[in-house]
């Protein structure tokens, strides 16, 4: 428990021995290094029921917390705030508590499985997929370090009329060129072959056109069109000769897949494809049709009336026996609560979404699965860079990999403008660009609360001032600089009186934990990434006007250095929930 809960309680016992008021809940403030005392409480709310003053009130309060328990060292009112200045040894106590408590969540003694990414197999991931992966990972992360086994897992739409197009391009325009032919990661040569079948298929609709068609007659018309619709057929009918070629361009892209999150630093327990789970669902439909749940139409649809539940009427198998993307998802939610002991499930997916998973989980609790209000879709807003929005097809999208890359030479560029990383060798700089550039590109992304629409801008996102990334890992490098100078090691300090910077970074400090367990139970880094750029700056503060090593008071000193320890290791920590790794030298 940090001060602040600790003054919480205490405030409810008083009010309650004092006013025989129970659960009031004032509001605590923590303030910062200009104000006098270290936390205000808002006496506000009582006046109306006490039908007193603010100042009287607080006089009251602040005498009876002083009396009554051994919490405070003195206090004062300034127009009905009643400012409160904590006992030392509570502070002291308290980083004692930290220190010795670092990083320990109790367990949940229950599963997460958190899906993220789900690519095609039809291009390279892109910008859109950097945010995807980054929010899935570091949720996961942080669900884990809240006390939650975890089982990060990811579904593959590897098939579909979206994949004929690219292998029917190949085949056509491909020459029996390969990736390692043509010296390209298999991901972006398939993908530009989806790019060359619309350019194709563009130009059969001109065509077409100028023949006299309407332009929705020479889409259907289109020979290269119908071919792909026909090797999607053959796909499902099992033709050898197409499933070979389907299995070959998808080995190269899953290759492609896997450097690039390699580099993005994300990883997978689990990974379905959709070539298997297509499939799963259809027999939910009869179930669902024995329940009265769903209903046949006279073509032989079937359907789940959604419309008294404020939705619309849900297609969930066609006239001609085959499903949707909807009945494999039921099916893919069944089997994958069949198959795990997991107690929630979360599905990481745009907000353009939002209504396909409002039905999934209607209609799964409609059939009766119990645990279909465990379920939570983590909708994310898009993201767009100052030229506007990406269009796969047209190939303007912003490729994953290409932008990594630019987040390396941008953060190359940066740090030679600035001088940084004189007398590293070679391999140390590169190692030092990667963690940085990438490390910026991550932080930028998480900083953004998830359902909120963003704008990237790369050159913003690596500055080493402000709320970014390297501004992070550039303290952390200086506090390893520090701690090597006085060839640290940690011994218990107990005797030592405070000053208001050293107590506010305490308080950031014990925050940590509380921190961990919002953003686990709202699903949002954005409130790490927020607390760790709240701590820096508070150990900036700090070390700005407190002498460390060249403070003559060895227990003085000896403490200062065991707190810059702790920051660290709390930056490091928050760091990795997101991701983002730390570096030693800047």
């Amino acid at each position: 428990m940090n001060i602040k809960d600790i003054l919480e309680q205490k405030l409810a016992d008083v009010i309650l021995n004092v006013y025989q008021l129970k659960d009031i809940n004032l509001e605590i403030q923590e303030n910062k290094t200009e104000f006098e005392g270290d936390f205000t409480i808002v006496t506000f709310p009582l006046v109306k029921q006490l039908k007193k003053n603010p100042e009287s009130i607080g006089v009251e309060l602040g005498e009876a917390l002083t009396t009554q328990t051994e919490l405070l060292e003195s206090f004062n009112v300034v127009k009905g705030f009643l400012n409160v200045k904590v006992q030392n040894q509570f502070f002291v106590d308290q980083f004692t508590s930290v220190t010795e408590g670092f990083s320990t969540i109790e367990k949940k003694n229950a599963t997460v499985m958190v899906e993220y990414s789900s690519p095609n197999t039809n291009k390279p991931l892109h910008l859109g997929h950097i945010r995807n992966n980054l929010l899935g990972f570091s949720v996961a992360q942080i669900l884990e370090e809240a006390g939650y086994d975890v089982l990060k897992a990811q579904i593959i739409n590897d098939r579909g009329i979206h994949i004929c197009k690219s292998m029917l391009a190949w085949e056509k325009f491909g020459n029996g060129e390969t990736p390692a032919t043509h010296h390209i990661k298999g991901d972006k040569f398939v993908g530009n072959y989806y790019v060359k079948f619309d350019q194709e298929y563009k130009k059969e609709i001109a065509a077409l056109i100028e023949q006299g068609l309407s332009e929705d007659q020479a889409k259907k018309e289109a020979p290269l069109m119908k071919e792909a619709q026909q090797m999607l057929l053959d796909w499902e009918n099992g033709d050898e000769k197409v499933r070979s070629l389907w299995a070959e361009m998808n080995s190269w892209v899953y290759e492609g897949f896997n450097q690039t999150y390699s580099r993005l630093g994300v990883s997978f327990d689990q990974i379905q494809y959709e070539s298997n789970t297509y499939i799963l669902g259809k027999d939910l439909i009869q179930e669902g049709l024995d329940k009265g749940v769903l209903y046949k139409k006279e073509d032989g649809s079937v359907w789940c009336d959604l419309t008294e539940d404020g939705l619309d009427e849900k297609l969930l198998l066609r006239s001609d026996g085959t499903s949707v993307y909807m009945t494999q998802d039921l099916g893919t939610a069944v089997e994958r609560f069949k198959e795990n002991n997991i107690q929630k499930l979360i599905y990481t997916v745009g907000n353009e979404q939002d209504y396909h998973f409002q039905v999934l989980f209607k209609i799964l609790g409609k059939l009766g699965y119990e645990w279909a209000n465990q379920l939570y879709h983590l909708s994310y807003g898009m993201v767009e860079l100052p030229n506007g929005k990406m269009k796969s097809r047209e190939g303007t999208v912003v490729d994953a990999d290409d932008l990594m890359q630019d987040m390396f030479d941008i953060a190359k560029s940066k740090s030679e403008e600035l001088g940084k990383l004189e007398n590293f060798t070679e391999e140390e700089k590169n190692e030092n660009y990667e963690n940085v550039g990438i490390g910026a590109l991550k932080y930028f992304m998480l900083k953004v609360d998830p359902k909120k629409k963003m704008l990237f801008n790369p050159e913003e996102s690596i500055d080493f001032n402000g709320n970014t990334g390297p501004f992070i890992q550039y303290t952390f490098a200086r506090i390893q600089s520090l701690l090597a100078k006085a060839n640290f090691e940690y011994k218990e300090i107990n005797d030592i009186e405070l000053n208001q910077s050293e107590k506010e970074l305490i308080m950031q400090l014990a925050n940590y934990k509380g921190i961990v367990e919002k953003a686990a139970e709202v699903l949002s880094p954005a409130l790490v990434a927020n607390y760790l750029y709240d701590l820096v700056k508070s150990y900036n503060s700090f070390y700005q006007s407190n002498p460390i090593l060249k403070t003559e008071d060895e227990n003085l000193k000896q403490f200062r250095l065991n707190l810059s320890d702790l920051t660290a290791k709390t930056i490091k920590k928050s760091l990795s929930l997101l991701g983002i790794g730390t570096v030693n030298r800047m």
